[in-house]
Formats: C-alpha cells, sequence, structure tokens
C-alpha cells in the first residue's frame, strides 16, 4: 500500500467549464477517505485524474512519496472498482477474479492462493464456477470489489460501488465494506454521494462543492463542527434547521430571533470565538434532533411558536415540520410524545430550542461563526 497527496489539483474542459479549483488532500497508508458532495461537485473528476484517465489543467499528484501526474494509468498500480459491475460475461466468476493476475503473469499457484483468500472473505467461495449473468446484484458488485482486491494495488479508487443496489443491499455492503477495508487494510479513496455511506464507512470525509474542498474531518467532527453552511447542511439527516436571524442586545443580554421569539443566549457562548454583532444579519442553525417540541400551553423565552407543515410518521418517531416566520423547522420527536401534539395542517404548535445547541453562519459567504457547545471529548 502507498500513501495518495493531491496538491492543488484543477481540471478545465475546453478551457472555459472548471471542474476543480485546486484542491489539496491526502490519504494515508491504509486509510479510507471519502471524497464526498452533490452530483456534479466534481467527485468523479478527481477520481478519473488520480487514475490517469484524465490530465489536470494544474496540480499534482503523488503516490508513495512519487510524482504519477503525467504517468500512464497502467503505470501508476491503482486498482478501480465502478458503480456498475463491468463483469466479463464470457467468463466465470473465478476467471474474473484471475483476468488482473493474469496480465501480469502470475502463476497458477499464486493465482489459485489469492482468489482463495478473496473469496472467502467477499463469501464467493459457492460462486466461483458461475458466469455473471447467474449472480444477482450484490453478487456481481461483490466480484467486481473482489477483481480489484485480488491484486496489490498502491491505491485502491472506488466510483460509488453501492449507488444501484437496493437499500438492504446497500446497508449490508456498507458493513463489508469496512470489513474488507480492516481485513486488508487497504488505502482508498472512495467516491460517494451518499452522506450515510461516508458517515459509517469513512476515517475520514473530504467535503467537496463546486470543484472546491468545503472541508476535511473525521465523520463526527464533520456533523458537530461544520466549518461552513454548506458542510452544515449537507451532513444530517434529517439535514439541519436554517433560519435568517438577527442578533439583538437588550440591557446586556443579547438573544437571537427566530420567528417572533427573542431567545435569551449564554454569555459565555455569546464571547467565544468570533465576535458577533447586535443588529448584523445572520443564519441560525439548529438539528432537529436538537429541537423539542414544547407541551401545550407551555411559555418561556426559548419558545418558538408556529403552524404544522406536515407530519412523517417513521415508526418510532415522528418528524414535525413547522412552519415559522421566515422558513420551516423540522423536529424530530418520539411516538410517545408525537401523540400528545396536534398533527393536524395549519394546527398551532410550538417548539423549544437549546441554545446550547445553536450554530451561527454568516449571512454572506456561509463560514461558521458560532458552534454548538458540545463537548471536545465527544468530538473525534
Amino acid at each position: 500500500m502507498a500513501e495518495l497527496l493531491i496538491e492543488n489539483l484543477s481540471k478545465s474542459f475546453k478551457g472555459a467549464i472548471s471542474a476543480l479549483s485546486g484542491i489539496s488532500f491526502g490519504v494515508a497508508d491504509r486509510e479510507a477517505v471519502f471524497l464526498l458532495g452533490p452530483s456534479g461537485a466534481g467527485k468523479t473528476t478527481t477520481l478519473r485524474l488520480i487514475a490517469g484517465l484524465e490530465r489536470p489543467s494544474e496540480g499534482s499528484i503523488r503516490i508513495g512519496g512519487r510524482d504519477v501526474t503525467r504517468w500512464t494509468p497502467g503505470e501508476r498500480n491503482l486498482a478501480m472498482v465502478y458503480d456498475r459491475h463491468s463483469l466479463f460475461p464470457h467468463l466465470s466468476v473465478f476467471e474474473n477474479l484471475a483476468y488482473p493476475l493474469r496480465v501480469r503473469k502470475m502463476s497458477e499457484a499464486e493465482i489459485f492462493a489469492r482468489i482463495a483468500a478473496v473469496a472467502e472473505t467477499l463469501q464467493v467461495e459457492r460462486l466461483l464456477d458461475r458466469y455473471p449473468s447467474q449472480l444477482s446484484g450484490g453478487q456481481m458488485q461483490r466480484v467486481a470489489i473482489g477483481r480489484a482486491l485480488v491484486r496489490e494495488a498502491s491505491v485502491y479508487l472506488l466510483d460509488e460501488p453501492i449507488s444501484h443496489l437496493d437499500a438492504k443491499l446497500r446497508a449490508k455492503m456498507r458493513v463489508e465494506f469496512k470489513r474488507l477495508q480492516r481485513d486488508f487494510r487497504a488505502t482508498m479513496l472512495y467516491v460517494s454521494h451518499d452522506q450515510l455511506e461516508a458517515m459509517t464507512m469513512a476515517d475520514r470525509i473530504v467535503l467537496i462543492n463546486r470543484g472546491r474542498i468545503e472541508q476535511i474531518a473525521p465523520p463526527q467532527r464533520l456533523f458537530d463542527r461544520p466549518d461552513t453552511l454548506f458542510a452544515a447542511t449537507f451532513i444530517g439527516e434529517p439535514a439541519m434547521n436554517t433560519v435568517p436571524a438577527r442578533i439583538s442586545e437588550d440591557g446586556g443580554i443579547f438573544r437571537l430571533g427566530i420567528g417572533s421569539s427573542r431567545i435569551p443566549l449564554d454569555g459565555e457562548w455569546v464571547r467565544s470565538g468570533t465576535a458577533i454583532s447586535p443588529s448584523a444579519d445572520y443564519v441560525a442553525g439548529i438539528r432537529p434532533q436538537h429541537v423539542a417540541l414544547a407541551a401545550p400551553g407551555e411559555a418561556g423565552d426559548d419558545i418558538v411558536r408556529g403552524r404544522v407543515f406536515a407530519v412523517e410518521t417513521l415508526g418510532s418517531r415522528i418528524i414535525f415540520d413547522i412552519e415559522v416566520e421566515g422558513g420551516v423547522f423540522r423536529v424530530v420527536a418520539t411516538v410517545d410524545v408525537g401523540r400528545l401534539h396536534p398533527r393536524d395542517i395549519g394546527a398551532p404548535i410550538a417548539f423549544r430550542v437549546d441554545p446550547d445547541f445553536i450554530y451561527l453562519f454568516e449571512a454572506d459567504g456561509g463560514r461558521t461563526v458560532r458552534q454548538a457547545r458540545f463537548s471536545e471529548a465527544v468530538v473525534h
């Protein structure tokens, strides 16, 4: 295995369309890093540049300390798994797995040994005599992954390899991928638009948007300590609530305006980090899990009142969409709590905001001004 280092990588097509704008990040030896972002963010372009299928406009690519920017794909010793299984239909599972080894003119004994080890790990030992047409979608994808793992590549590149599987099989494959990475101790760069895959499988996440890196962090830190409004709203399910907000000061007490409510802010929260200005415009963010429904008739400075906009019943929990002045808030409640509150569209309803879990972002630019007050012990 080897480390991968990307430095100031840029790519423009036909001189006008910029797909990447000077991105830099690294994948340590035996680390699993996810390149995460929405469609069109530049993820697959980055992967193709690393693989040598495209030439960068600027920047460099280093693998194992060597500059491979101008090397051909064959010289880079990379293994790639695509979003489609792309197996040879006329070859058995065994021969599909053996193909990259035969190309390298390995001995039959070593080919059999490597395939046996990979087949056992992927649980496809009983499928070695079958052909792709006799396999399920999940089995075919496992074989495609095995064809990459069977050879000793410097870095493994995975381009949304489980995105086309059904939800149940994707959940199973997420667990298998994490186990595979641990068992093979492989250096992996995994491209995905699915935050659940990244949050459950990655050692670190490189969050990319419109060809630029928004943040690089381990999954939990990215969730708890987003650097930008984009990072805060892209990571998390349900997505973070955001609403235009203004800070006001009354008798030395700072308050955050959400809807018609003025929520008092803790003095330590106000004083920490970047200075905040009374009467300045901000965007306030609060995750649905950190908003609690208020009991009918309950009063208090931390209570925000609105009306039921929509209700989603999801078995053990209910998600309330509550319309307030300036936007719609999502509140996650348990079923027992939810039964105590109105569910009719347009019915009045209220929720409580805990100031400790408020995020504050610049109205222009989206940079984070204030973070929720999590203990550093739980932020990894």
